[in-house]
């Protein structure tokens, strides 16, 4: 190892210049000895031409004549090997910046992709994802307008996600749909070095900024393209996007975005599915325990209602399962018209519901339970399903108590207004949820009430 040599910020090894010298023996091989050839050849040459001229010249006289005639004679080869070799060395030594200018600009597209990478590994959102690629493009063209256009969840418009650079609005691409997307249509990268070129993309008219070029990367999710990433600059005269070295980076973008995005879906639909009852679509017990310990945490009162569908058995028995089955949705599709979207529901288990109502009463929870029964009566009554009733028992948090406890009154409540004639609401009052404290564990061991 070498130290560096001056002005230069690396250290040179002896490989660095073995290099360099084979490259200047490669650059002026047969120089000198073609030159010292080359000087003796003309000089013997002047020497006979001097002599049969002149033949009485001796001494400084002779010499003088000689050296001119050499001069004259050397020099112009000289000058034309000198050219030759200049030549050569300029066309390395501009092949070598060439070479030096690509590996930078890969190195840096490289830093640019890892550290992309690993800011999207950390985005556990899609909202995250997007501020992360928007971040990137400010980094990558501060100077362009940028912007990214992803497909709905129809897949049918494409909405405008992403805006950066120095046009508020951004680029502006009026395109609809990725359907109407050459790039998207495509599913390659697109540039389009004049708007008022013959095949230039018909989008690229009437913005307010004028004639200009473009570049439009397809985002895919999954394998489909879904999007774009377009960005847009003022036309100048002899410019091209195919070399420029940022598209390449958006390039970069657009996948790794497309992919993360890709991911996140997956894993959401993964935890969507372990967290629902696959028949009536609602949350099953697990992920709705959960979101009431939440709910417990924040300190909000709430009050919870057990649901049971009376006869339940005996509509399987005399109908089939695929009725009792439809009955099941139909309950489930009840309780979602029937509750506050800030409201918790889940099938809690076989024919029993459960669902919270947030920062509500008791009296408020009956008022619900009425509406849900009355709506299921008018549900049964259209013939899709055997008529069928449900049983609620109501109990109200109160200071001290937690949800397991509450649990074990609303089943309570539930058990009397099953024995009270079933289809109805019965309330389970504070001393009874007090007095779970000391019973619901073995209340849980019992499971969910059918009678």
């Amino acid at each position: 190892m070498r130290n560096a040599a001056p002005g230069t910020t690396v250290d040179i090894t002896d490989a660095d210049l073995a290099d360099a010298d084979a490259r200047i023996r490669a650059s002026t091989r047969g120089f000198i000895p073609l030159s010292i050839g080359m000087l003796i050849v003309v000089v013997l040459v002047a020497g006979v031409v001097v002599t049969a001229l002149a033949p009485g010249l001796q001494g400084m006289g002779l010499v003088a004549w000689v050296l001119a005639l050499t001069v004259t004679a050397i020099v112009p080869p000289v000058i034309v090997m000198s050219k030759v070799g200049w030549a050569r060395s300029h066309a390395q030594l501009a092949e070598s910046f060439a070479r030096e200018r690509e590996l930078g600009a890969e190195a840096r597209r490289r830093e640019f992709e890892t550290r992309l990478a690993n800011a999207l590994e950390m985005a556990d959102a899609e909202e995250q994802v997007m501020t992360v690629a928007g971040r990137a493009l400010r980094t990558v063209l501060p100077d362009s307008s940028v912007e990214v256009l992803l497909a709905d969840n129809s897949q049918a418009h494409l909405d405008r996600t992403i805006v950066s650079g120095p046009l508020p609005d951004g680029p502006g691409c009026s395109v609809e749909s990725p359907d109407r997307c050459v790039a998207a249509r495509r599913g390659q990268t697109q540039v389009f070095d004049d708007s008022e070129a013959l095949d230039a993309c018909p989008y690229l008219d009437g913005r307010s900024y004028g004639r200009c070029s473009a570049v439009c990367v397809p985002v895919s999710i999954m394998g489909r393209t879904v999007g774009v990433v377009h960005r847009a600059d003022a036309h100048t005269t002899g410019s091209s996007g195919v070399t420029d070295p940022t598209t390449r980076q958006l390039e970069v973008l657009a996948n790794q975005l497309g992919a993360r995005i890709g991911m996140l879906r997956v894993m959401s639909e993964s935890q969507l599915q372990a967290s629902t009852d696959p028949l009536t679509g609602l949350p099953n017990r697990r992920a709705f325990e959960n979101r009431v310990r939440r709910v417990q945490q924040s300190g909000l009162g709430y009050v919870l209602v057990l649901a049971d569908l009376d006869h339940f058995k005996a509509v399987n028995d005399t109908y089939g399962h695929e009725a009792g089955d439809r009955a099941l949705r139909v309950f489930a599709s009840v309780l979602r018209d029937g509750l506050r979207p800030d409201d918790l529901v889940c099938r809690h288990g076989g024919e029993e519901f459960a669902f919270v109502l947030v920062g509500a009463s008791a009296n408020d929870a009956l008022v619900t339970c009425e509406r849900i029964r009355e709506a299921l009566a008018l549900a049964a009554r259209s013939g899709g399903t055997p008529p069928f009733t449900a049983s609620f028992g109501v109990a109200e948090r109160v200071p001290g108590v937690g949800f397991d406890q509450l649990r074990v009154a609303a089943d309570g409540a539930l058990y009397r207004a099953k024995h009270a004639g079933r289809n109805r609401a019965e309330v389970a009052d504070a001393a009874t949820v007090c007095e779970s404290i000391t019973v619901h564990d073995a209340a849980d061991a019992l499971g969910p009430r059918s009678l």
